[in-house]
């Protein structure tokens, strides 16, 4: 006992910092279910954007830190199935679904239980053996933020332009279904984080980045809808590049 209390005192504070950012997302996505029963949705749309950015940073303050561990990967998984499984489906629920509970709790109950199966797998596949390295640059089904942010997308459009169509539990149900089979699935999907650029390219890049940002201070809401949209239009695309790097390997 008293050398588990000294392991304790002695933690390093390089692997508190990671886990911080790691409950900063999983605060950030169980104050959008509280937004959403307030019926904020601006707000609680920007809380799940919110957890995605922190859920992006705490791996890679991790590595700059070395301060990756298997408590921090656990901690990860559980905050981003709370964030961007059950957080999407409650908000998305109260706000399109509740005049039609069945389906829409169908649809709800989908969204987060894909969540959760992609994240299991994804904790499995670190342990398999090491795959070609093709693999390398994509993901295998949608990551989680992803499919989090393509649930979400009716009610960004909507945020932007209330029309009756983005509000139909339809349209609404297409997406929260594309999201959640999108995440269970094997599509192998496009890791941008992995792409190598040209630097001869690189002004260009760097152009289209600060119009990029440009749009996100002027038209936040219409910028985020379009991205969610191409990025979720890019799956044929990974598909296709995949097939091609496969091919060649093989």
């Amino acid at each position: 006992m008293s050398d588990y209390k000294n392991r304790i005192k002695e933690l390093p504070f390089n692997m508190i910092i990671p886990n911080v950012v790691t409950l900063l997302a999983l605060s950030c996505g169980v104050t959008a279910m509280r937004w959403a029963v307030q019926e904020k949705w601006e707000l609680a749309v920007v809380a799940i954007i919110l957890a995605a950015i922190f859920d992006g940073l705490d791996g890679r303050v991790a590595r700059l830190l070395q301060g990756t561990s298997k408590f921090g990967a656990e901690l990860d998984s559980l905050s981003d199935f709370v964030s961007f499984g059950v957080a999407p489906a409650f908000v998305m629920y109260h706000w399109a679904m509740l005049n039609y509970p069945k389906v829409g709790w169908i649809l709800a109950l989908m969204l987060a239980i894909c969540c959760a199966l992609r994240l299991a797998r994804f904790n499995t596949m670190l342990d398999d053996e090491p795959r070609p390295s093709y693999w390398n640059y994509f993901f295998v089904g949608l990551p989680a933020p992803g499919g989090a942010m393509v649930a979400i997308a009716p009610l960004m459009l909507y945020i932007y332009e209330p029309s009756g169509i983005f509000a139909s539990p339809w349209f609404v149900g297409i997406f929260m279904f594309l999201a959640g089979a999108l995440m269970a699935s094997r599509v192998p999907t496009i890791c941008i984080k992995k792409l190598k650029i040209s630097a001869k390219y690189m002004p260009m890049i760097l152009v289209a980045a600060a119009l990029y940002v440009g749009c996100l201070f002027t038209q936040f809401w219409l910028t985020m809808s379009i991205s969610t949209i191409l990025y979720l239009l890019m799956t044929p695309v990974g598909v296709a590049v995949f097939a091609k790097m496969k091919k060649s390997y093989e």
